[in-house]
Parts: structure tokens; C-alpha cells; sequence
């Protein structure tokens, strides 16, 4: 039963977002709350970690849940649930693209889905923010992690390259857990 509820859990997140997986994050959020597969700081932590490693956020925090909470198969059944309702979606775009494509319907559609998609991405980051920084472990590691995000967003704005500055934030925070800050 546990396989199905993952399934239909992430095919109504993947068939209700547009924007992509940050977009999807408070929804994620709220149905692995929900359901009570995992604490918010667990979820966090591997928001972190799907962020690092190479593909799609929505594919691999989807894979992560359904692993924690099912094992292989739930992998297999949260990851088929995501993924499936955009497979569907751009089968039916693709067919009917060239008759639609100079569509003022459709043009102000696209045009007012927008500001939704961008809103979703701030609950997200507001939400992730939220529990980064604010559940108190110490002024240590509020600073820590304050200083991992202000050196993260310096390098970024010095044009440093992605890769480089998620590796060097990963190995801070490794460090810095190793030591005992967080």
C-alpha cells in the first residue's frame, strides 16, 4: 500500500506544479509532513544534498523519499509518480504545439503562470531559510551557517563557477559538522 501511496503522493505533485522542482518543494514539504515520512530538518538536509548531485531536484528528492520510506521499490514507485504527469503533459504539447503555438489564450496563460511559479520558488526558499537558520542550536551555528550562505553568495557573485562553489560549501559544512558546530 505504501508503494501506491508514494506513487499517486508524487504523480499529484508532479501533475499540479509548473516550474519545476523548487517550484514543487512546499508541496513536497507538506505531503512528506503529512504522511509523516520524515522530520522537516531531514528533509532540509537532503534538499542540500539533491542539490549536489547531478540531476533533476524533483527526480532526486522524490528518489529520496520513496528510498527512506519504501526502499528501492518506493524509490522506483515516487520517481515513476513525478515524473510520469510531464512525460504526459509534453506528449500532449508536442502534438498539438504547432496549431497552438501563436495562441493569445495560451500566450496569457503562460504570461500569468509566472508570478505563481515565482511565488512557489520564494515559499520555498522561505520555508528551507526557516529551517536553516532558525531553529536555535547556538549563535556557533546560526554563524556557520550564515557564513557558509554569505561566502556562498559572494563567490557566486564573483562569477565563480556552480560546481566549485557547491563543492566548497560541502566540504564547510562537512568540516564544520565534523567539529561539532552543527
Amino acid at each position: 500500500m505504501i508503494y501506491l501511496t508514494l506513487f499517486w503522493t508524487f504523480f499529484k505533485i508532479g501533475a499540479f506544479t509548473l516550474g519545476g522542482g523548487y517550484a514543487m518543494l512546499p508541496l513536497i514539504q507538506a505531503e512528506v509532513a503529512a504522511h509523516g515520512w520524515m522530520s522537516g530538518a531531514e528533509l532540509v538536509n537532503f534538499v542540500a544534498v539533491s542539490e549536489s548531485t547531478p540531476g533533476p531536484f524533483a527526480v532526486n528528492i522524490s528518489t529520496y523519499v520513496g528510498a527512506e520510506t519504501g526502499g528501492i521499490i518506493g524509490a522506483v514507485c515516487a520517481t515513476a509518480g513525478v515524473v510520469l504527469p510531464s512525460f504526459i503533459i509534453i506528449l500532449i504539447v508536442a502534438k498539438f504545439f504547432e496549431k497552438f503555438k501563436n495562441s493569445r489564450t495560451v500566450s496569457g496563460c503562460m504570461s500569468g503562470l509566472r508570478p505563481a511559479v515565482v511565488g512557489l520558488i520564494a515559499s520555498a526558499v522561505i520555508s528551507v531559510g526557516r529551517t536553516v537558520f532558525l531553529p536555535w542550536n547556538g549563535l556557533t551555528a546560526f554563524l556557520a551557517s550564515g557564513g557558509i550562505f554569505g561566502l556562498s553568495l559572494l563567490l557566486v557573485f564573483r562569477k565563480l563557477h556552480p560546481i566549485i562553489v557547491i563543492v566548497i560549501s560541502g566540504v564547510l559544512g562537512i568540516a564544520l559538522g565534523y567539529a561539532g558546530v552543527f
